[in-house]
This record gives C-alpha cells, structure tokens and sequence, in this order.
C-alpha cells in the first residue's frame, strides 16, 4: 500500500466528519436548554466515525485527527514523515468539509444555527480560555485513551473497536457541546474557524489557539498514561507463561513411534542370540593358541595306568 493512499484515506474521513458533524450543528442548532439538536450533533460526530473507522480504517486507521495521530506517533505507532503527512491531510479535509457546507448553506440560502459553520467558541463559559483548555485537555485525554485502549493489539478487542471509539466521541460531545463546543480535534477546528472567517465572523479565529493546545495536551498526557499503564508481555503471570510454552506448536506434528517400538520389541530377541552364542563351548578340535599351532587335547588316563601307579 503506498503511503499516499494514507493520505488520501485521512483528508476523506476527516471531510466526513466536518461536514456531517458540523453540518448537522448547522442545521439543528446546538443550543443545549433545548436538547434535541444537542444530541442530534453528538450522534452526527459519533457516528461519522463509526461510517468512518469501517470503510477506511483498515487503510490509514482512521485517525481523522492530529490529537489522534500524535498519541500514536508517541506510542511509537507510526513514523514523523507518516505523523505529518496525516496532519497535513486532517486540515486539507477539514478546510474541504467546511468549503462543502459553505457552498450548501450559501447556495441554499439556509440558516446557519451555530452563526460560525460549526466552529468551535468560549463563549457558554463566558469567555475563558483557561476554562475552555481545561475542557479540551479533559474530553481529548478521555477519548484518545479509549482510542489506545480498544486498538491495542495485545487487547484483542476485534472488530467493536471502531464502534467503541464513535460511542466514546458521542460521551464527550454530550458533556463538551454546552461548554466549548467539543473539539477534541485541532483539524476538526481549523476547517469552521477558517471557513467562519472568510464569511467575515473572526471571533472563532481569535481563540482557536485553544481548540489545538487543549487537544494536543491532551493527547500526549493519555499517550504517556497509557503507556505506563499498560502491562509489558513480560509481566504476565507465571502461570500463563508455563502455560504458553507447554502449549505445542499448532505446526508442529508429531512423529509415530513406530521404529522405536520395533527396535524395542527385537532387542531382547538380540540379547538371547547374545547370550546363546556366549554358552557355546569351543570346538577342541579346532582351537588354536595364540601363535597359531593346534591345541591337542588331553589324552584320558586308562583304568591300568592308575592300577600301575597304585601299585
């Protein structure tokens, strides 16, 4: 797979989200008293990812997010050529999303409930920045740990991981909707604040130093939690690793013993060959001495010769 493809994977899922999440906060409203457009926006971010992580995750993972891929790049997922180049292709989409809805809400001549194309603002905490970081570092460490959590491989989560990941950008949203507008996602911000800005509202513009700072900090404190979390192979029980290595090798066949059970049932059949040959009596007649002459044997002693001797 080239890495272009990546690229394009990433500027693609992070168009979609801007333009359904946002999109959607454009049409509904955001307005939290009310609620109905609240959630309406949460479930449009939520499940743009869920659309997302199943159609391109298996070609770039599905970051759609510089938070996102810098927990990665520190987790040591990914390389710094790879790093910025997703980051790069994030903000072309973001700023192509909300190119998108500017030309639908223009064109349309529809109202635009949120008065910035979605982009993300202070002003429900009335202005302050300090606040609204504390907001953005707290929903991106929660969301981009979830994110390290369900697509570790030593988790083993399967499929459910790109599920997990959209359900846990609907939590956030539902408590950072009525404070900052839930970014969590530097990309995410850019696209509307630009788009905002040449529509001549500049306010978004002014703060959105908050909606990068706040995600960024927030990933690399879930990136540096996770990994002193997580448990090395090393440190799994003793149990599970006798297990393991006793555990054959689902390759590795076993040989019949067959030939040894044979050469088991011939050896005492060798032994008693052995045994027979060894209570065997030389042949007198054919023994020799060690120089070679023939052995005679003795004579035996006739009955006169011992009367001679008696007498």
């Amino acid at each position: 797979m080239s890495i272009s493809k990546k690229y394009i994977a990433e500027f693609i899922g992070t168009l979609v989200l801007v333009t359904f999440g946002c999109g959607t906060a454009m049409l509904v409203g955001c307005d939290w008293r009310a609620g109905g457009g609240y959630i309406l926006t949460a479930l449009a971010f939520g499940l743009a990812i869920v659309a997302m992580a199943y159609s391109i995750g298996n070609i770039s993972g599905c970051h759609v997010n510089p938070a996102v891929s810098l927990a990665v790049w520190l987790k040591g997922g990914m390389t710094s050529d790879d790093l910025m180049g997703y980051i790069v292709a994030q903000c072309l989409g973001s700023l192509a999303g909300s190119g998108i809805l500017a030309v639908i809400f223009i064109l349309g001549d529809i109202p635009d409930q949120t008065g910035a194309f979605g982009s993300n603002g202070l002003g429900n905490i009335n202005g302050s920045s300090m606040a609204g970081l504390v907001v953005e570092i707290v929903l991106t460490f929660v969301f981009v740990l979830t994110i390290l959590g369900v697509t570790s491989k030593k988790a083993g989560h399967g499929s459910f991981g790109g599920l997990v990941i959209g359900l846990t950008l609907t939590f956030v949203h539902i408590l950072g909707i009525g404070l900052t507008g839930t970014s969590v996602n530097p990309a995410r911000s850019i696209g509307p604040a630009i788009a905002s800005a040449i529509n001549g509202n500049t306010e978004p513009l002014s703060c959105l130093w908050v909606f990068i700072a706040g995600p960024v900090i927030g990933a690399m404190l879930s990136a540096f939690v996770y990994r002193f979390l997580e448990i090395p192979d090393s440190a799994k029980p003793v149990k599970e690793q006798a297990k393991t290595k006793s555990e054959p090798k689902p390759e590795q066949k076993v040989k019949p013993l067959v030939k040894n059970e044979q050469k088991a049932e011939e050896t005492p059949a060798v032994a008693e060959d052995v045994k027979d040959k060894s209570e065997e009596k030389p042949d007198v007649k054919t023994a020799r001495t060690v120089t070679g002459q023939p052995v005679e044997p003795p004579k035996p002693e006739s009955i006169d010769e011992e009367d001679d001797e008696e007498e």
